[in-house]
């Protein structure tokens, strides 16, 4: 039976505050010079909660004063001064307050555009639909809890044929020092920055992201001495760990194989979550593995050998289980782990039931420096509203008949 809740969870809400619904906390923006900066921030995330439909600068700039206050709220988000990475370090370390998160979950959003302008538009494959479709790509990492997740740092992926066009990457104001990464990169960029820079706790990080290569990732996150949970697919290359289970193979074989052929590595397993709403029963596998991560072109030194749990999770009648995960904590109890990989579910429903109202994907500029900026705050218009409570939500943002929604990657 595949993991899932048996009794309903609480709405992903906190506390409010009774002075102020939306509490936009100057803190946020102390790091920004200028006084009327740090008022026309308070002023768009409040614009983001409050104004109806899409959260385009316009829309926002109508709600918070008017048609006249149009191209002021244009130069703040594309073509101001200010630097998003200290008020995203300030709101990670309100997120670890009010979310008091167990693990950090790394996701990726495609988000379909219409046409080639926005900055990053490009052709993205979506291989859980085997579609390429034309939009931006994203990265994100959320402080995540059983109850509720906040995303606090992004990174938006760059073609070459953005990065190699000096028109077009001038007229998008993409910085020199940016260049072209992997989707490996990016997923550890997006945590390891926050990890490395911004004095917070250390937390397992849960990558969500179909598509990237083991090897490289697991070897990444080693290397920065953070503890790694990961979502592979089936062909995934790896062999039984003969240290611990003797009689097979040092072969590696694809991990669906090793999932399928190993029936006597399976278990049932039950747990409540620590909110005490819910309780968790299924089928599971957890099977030591070994991975190898060679080391990238141009690096000196060869593959190293990683020791490894490859876990698994069913469907009530599916031959293969429905998701795969690698890590290399392999000293936590199998129903830790497993509620860590929970945590993807939670960042999947506040995506769309928060960040979705508060404008995460209706930057339809062309400015790197813009997009950038408002997902910024758009992201602490997400915390702000996780605290405000259930009795005070965002505006709805009404999506347009044929336009298309955001997908996971």
């Amino acid at each position: 039976m595949q993991l899932s809740p048996v009794s309903p969870e609480e709405p992903p809400f906190g506390h409010p505050s009774p002075a102020d619904p939306w509490d936009v906390e100057p803190e946020f923006f102390s790091s920004l010079t200028r006084n009327d900066q740090r008022r026309m921030a308070e002023q768009y995330v409040r614009g983001l909660l409050e104004a109806e439909g899409r959260k385009t600068l316009r829309n926002v700039a109508e709600q918070i004063g008017g048609k006249a206050l149009q191209q002021s709220v244009h130069h703040f988000i594309t073509a101001s001064s200010w630097n998003w990475a200290p008020v995203r370090r300030a709101l990670a370390r309100r997120a670890e307050e009010e979310v008091r998160p167990q693990a950090w979950v790394v996701n990726s959003t495609v988000i379909p555009k219409a046409g080639v302008h926005s900055v990053g538009v490009d052709q993205q494959f979506l291989p859980h639909l085997g579609q390429t479709v034309n939009g931006q790509r994203a990265f994100s990492v959320w402080s995540a809890s059983e109850r509720v997740s906040v995303p606090f740092n992004w990174s938006l992926v760059l073609s070459r044929s953005w990065l190699e066009d000096p028109a077009r990457r001038s007229r998008a104001h993409i910085p020199d020092a940016s260049r072209a990464i992997s989707l490996e990169e990016h997923a550890g960029a997006v945590a390891l920055e926050a990890a490395d820079s911004w004095g917070l706790r250390r937390r397992p990080v849960v990558v969500d992201v179909e598509g990237l290569d083991a090897g490289a990732t697991v070897r990444r996150f080693a290397r920065a001495g953070v503890p790694l949970i990961m979502r592979i697919d089936g062909t995934t290359p790896l062999r039984v760990d003969g240290a611990l289970l003797q009689g097979y193979s040092d072969r590696e074989v694809p991990a669906q194989n090793l999932i399928g052929s190993m029936k006597r590595m399976r278990r049932q397993v039950e747990w409540s979550d620590t909110s005490g709403t819910g309780s968790y029963r299924g089928v599971v596998s957890a099977i030591p593995v070994v991975l190898s991560c060679p080391a990238p072109a141009g690096v000196p030194g060869g593959t190293h050998h990683r020791p490894m749990l490859l876990m698994g999770d069913w469907g009530s009648s599916d031959r293969w289980p429905s998701r795969m995960w690698l890590t290399d904590s392999r000293r936590l109890p199998l129903v830790t782990l497993l509620r860590l990989t929970r945590l993807t579910g939670v960042v999947q429903r506040d995506f769309a039931e928060i960040s979705e109202h508060t404008g995460i994907r209706d930057f339809a500029g062309r400015s790197f420096r813009g997009w950038h900026r408002h997902v910024t705050l758009a992201s602490v218009a997400h915390l702000i509203a996780v605290r405000a409570g259930a009795r005070r939500v965002p505006a709805q943002r009404r999506r347009a008949a044929g336009s298309a929604a955001p997908l996971c990657a």
